[in-house]
């Protein structure tokens, strides 16, 4: 419940921006029950209260921006974001966590989140270390170096239809949407909010299809690659599209 809670409000924020500010309220309402729900489950087993939520996130907001609530100086975000990145692996130290080989950077980043909220928040990690493009020209060409493996890749399995291969096609097919990534995070960009705003503009534009299809009498099996990519067309050009 609490993820699905949390998806209805992402997709909220995307219908605020559109001008529906209400949804936000209504969604944003329903997650917060959410967490006073789990935190008054926690208080009546003595482990913690929403006081504790609440006055742990603000200690730690204070505590990682020194540059805001404190005397400490940064020029940038970078400079910003690698202070975080410092004192957060300081506050891991204090608390007593191991600083071994098996402690990597990126244990912050869940395993569990969709993929590519994962993958941009795995190389946001890494980039904040310095180990990131400079130039955004430098991405582009790593696509283009992950869409010519991904298409040796095809070909190979186009030859042996073996798993072995499939395999292959299934990573270079990741290789290839990792790099699109780094280009939507270098410019800024939420992929996973890009995405889903693409994968609404495709539902209006197959709901005008559908519909068209209807005002026809026409099913899909009856319809031409053609006369359905000419729907398509006159679909983009709808105003609200």
């Amino acid at each position: 419940m609490l993820l699905e809670e949390a998806y209805e409000t992402f997709e909220a924020v995307e219908l605020a921006i559109e001008g529906r500010p209400a949804e936000l309220r209504n969604e944003l309402g329903d997650l917060l029950f959410q967490i006073v729900f789990y935190a008054q489950v926690a208080q009546e087993r003595g482990d913690f209260s929403i006081d504790d939520v609440t006055n742990a996130v603000h200690e730690k907001m204070v505590r990682r921006h020194p540059h805001v609530f404190g005397d400490a100086k940064a020029d940038n975000t970078t400079d910003v974001l690698r202070t975080w990145e410092a004192i957060k692996a300081e506050e891991k130290r204090a608390a007593g966590a191991s600083a071994g080989q098996d402690e990597s950077l990126l244990d912050g980043v869940s395993s569990k989140a969709p993929a590519l909220m994962e993958a941009h928040q795995l190389s946001t990690k890494a980039a904040r270390v310095g180990f990131d493009w400079q130039r955004i020209e430098d991405i582009f060409a790593k696509i283009q170096e992950e869409l010519d493996e991904l298409r040796a890749a095809i070909d190979a399995h186009a030859e042996s239809k073996s798993e072995a291969n499939h395999t292959r096609v299934r990573e270079e097919v990741g290789d290839l949407l990792f790099a699109v990534t780094n280009i939507a995070r270098h410019l800024k960009v939420e992929p996973e909010a890009a995405l889903k705003l693409t994968n609404r503009k495709f539902r209006r534009r197959f709901g005008y299809i559908e519909q068209k299809l209807r005002e026809r009498g026409q099913a899909f099996e009856d319809t031409t690659l053609d006369e359905l990519e000419a729907l398509w067309q006159a679909a983009k050009t709808q105003a609200q599209n």
